[in-house]
């Protein structure tokens, strides 16, 4: 079926998109998003929209793209010299170009097609440019426009940060999507240079002001270009976060809602996702954030990086928002949590990888399964990832002290926490070690300890280790984690802080719990 329709309206060269199920269901309403630049974005990836929403991943939207008479005069908020002496100045016709979408345009589409006409039903989306003047019109009309997808946004705009710090939040009453790639600008000589930087502060300032993290999303991609095909990608990527699907469910007579709001996936306050391409690794990483609503110390907050993400951040979150409360709390710290694109909490295949050092298989013994070991041996990139880009990262997102960092692992993320301690003492101050996979590579960690024990009794390490286990683990983890425990325990002092603790009654992964709570109070 042809979905396209063009059509010249108002003045305006218009291209509407509609929806797979428009003709079919002539009694459905559809949210609807405005899209500048003519709809380019939209209409490159036409047959992702209708396979996404013959899946079900996908809300079905009614799309309207819009082109511009002048881009740079009707997607500048103000005035501003030109970049190059041989081109026309920004005309700064912006706020006419939004009020003309939201009050001649809008109500012309809403009239002839069958719309959900409320904001939270409306999105404005644009990349470059595009996503400038979507941004300002959230802060503008968002009596109007609910949603935003702001795609490699102009933020180097002269003017537009200062802007952003001056202004109040954001209205709360909308859902916002932000993603930049990290090669973007980084060629230019001219103010595009921060193209990146300024995407980062702008979503940082939106949360310190107040802003709903569960309602902003940003993401900062891995080789990502300032070009359509990059835009259009994320636009995909943009409509899931600003529409969530809901399912439609056989009614249940005992089960009441009451808003479909309610039935929306519970997101943890203050928290953050977005996704992180390694440059070290070829691997794509998602990263989950909590930062304290507090003000950061004038040194910066302490911060936590937990391995296992998809397993662990729920947890670590909930507790350190909850622990951390004022004015008898404990001093709250930011929480990275690093995990995979995955919606299992355990993702068996790349954490082998991440987290191991290189083993044949004569040092590894048989899987309980028979089946055959996965790829092993990428410690090192992993570490050189968390600490060449991810840190910078969150640096330029959160003020961080950076004599306060603690890394913590679980099983074979154990693993990794003691190799990083064994190898890369000053990379942390802390270390949480849970029940930790010692015996890899026939108790490598028990042969190096020779080395280790030189670098304790000089003095050259320096920092805090907590290694957990439970119980009612294999009594050769338990072993083997007492075992080390009892070595190290000879050099714990002022400068090497000591502690082991055994949980009862506890088993490999109902440890966790108590372990998160044990470790909050050993980092502080």
């Amino acid at each position: 079926m042809i979905h396209f329709q063009r059509i010249e309206a108002l003045g305006r060269e218009l291209l509407i998109y509609l929806p797979p199920s428009y003709h079919r269901e002539p009694n459905r309403r559809f949210p609807v998003a405005y899209v500048q630049d003519g709809g380019e974005l939209f209409e490159m990836v036409s047959n992702q929209l209708d396979h996404l929403a013959a899946q079900e991943k996908l809300e079905e939207i009614l799309f309207v793209g819009v082109k511009p008479h002048n881009r740079n005069e009707e997607y500048t908020p103000w005035p501003a010299p030109p970049l190059l002496d041989s081109y026309p100045p920004f005309g700064g016709k912006g706020r006419q170009y939004v009020d003309e979408l939201a009050d001649r345009l809008k109500p012309y589409i809403d009239e002839r097609y069958r719309t959900k006409p409320e904001a939270e039903h409306t999105a404005i989306i644009g990349g470059s440019f595009g996503g400038l003047i979507s941004l300002f019109a959230g802060y503008w009309r968002p009596d109007v426009f609910g949603r935003l997808g702001i795609l490699s946004a102009s933020f180097w705009f002269e003017g537009v940060m200062s802007f952003v710090k001056e202004q109040p939040a954001l209205p709360d009453s909308l859902r916002v999507y932000m993603s930049v790639g990290d090669c973007e600008g980084i060629y230019k000589s001219n103010i595009q240079r921060n193209m990146v930087p300024y995407s980062v502060e702008a979503s940082e300032l939106f949360l310190q002001k107040g802003f709903p993290a569960e309602q902003l999303r940003f993401e900062l991609r891995e080789g990502g270009t300032h070009d359509s095909l990059y835009m259009s990608e994320h636009l995909l990527r943009s409509l899931s976060w600003l529409f969530p699907v809901h399912v439609e469910q056989a009614a249940k007579p005992s089960v009441t809602f009451e808003s479909e709001e309610s039935t929306e996936e519970y997101s943890i306050p203050g928290t953050r996702r977005f996704a992180i391409r390694s440059r070290k690794t070829g691997r794509e990483y998602h990263i989950f954030l909590w930062q304290p609503k507090t003000a950061p110390p004038e040194e910066g907050y302490s911060v936590l990086y937990s391995l296992d993400g998809n397993a662990t951040f729920g947890t670590l979150a909930e507790a350190m928002r909850l622990q951390g409360r004022k004015p008898h709390g404990m001093e709250p710290q930011v929480i990275v949590a690093i995990g995979y694109d995955s919606e299992e909490p355990i993702v068996s295949g790349p954490r082998f990888y991440d987290y191991t050092i290189p083993a044949s298989l004569s040092e590894l013994p048989a899987r309980p399964d028979g089946s055959v070991w996965p790829e092993v041996g990428g410690a090192e990139a992993f570490a050189d990832f968390i600490e060449d880009e991810l840190m910078p990262v969150i640096e330029g997102m959160v003020r961080i002290n950076r004599k306060r960092q603690t890394l913590f692992g679980h099983s074979l993320g154990g693993f990794f926490a003691l190799h990083m301690l064994f190898s890369r003492p000053g990379s942390y101050q802390g270390y949480i070690a849970g029940s930790p996979s010692i015996w890899w590579k026939g108790h490598d960690l028990l042969k190096r300890w020779p080395e280790v024990e030189d670098k304790l009794r000089s003095g050259e390490i320096e920092a805090s280790l907590l290694i957990g286990i439970g119980s009612d683990e294999k009594p050769s983890m338990v072993a083997d984690a007492e075992r080390l425990y009892e070595l190290m325990l000879p050099y714990a002092g002022e400068r090497f802080k000591l502690c082991y603790r055994k949980f009862d009654n506890e088993g490999h992964v109902s440890v966790l719990p108590p372990l998160v709570s044990e470790l909050l109070r050993f980092i502080q």
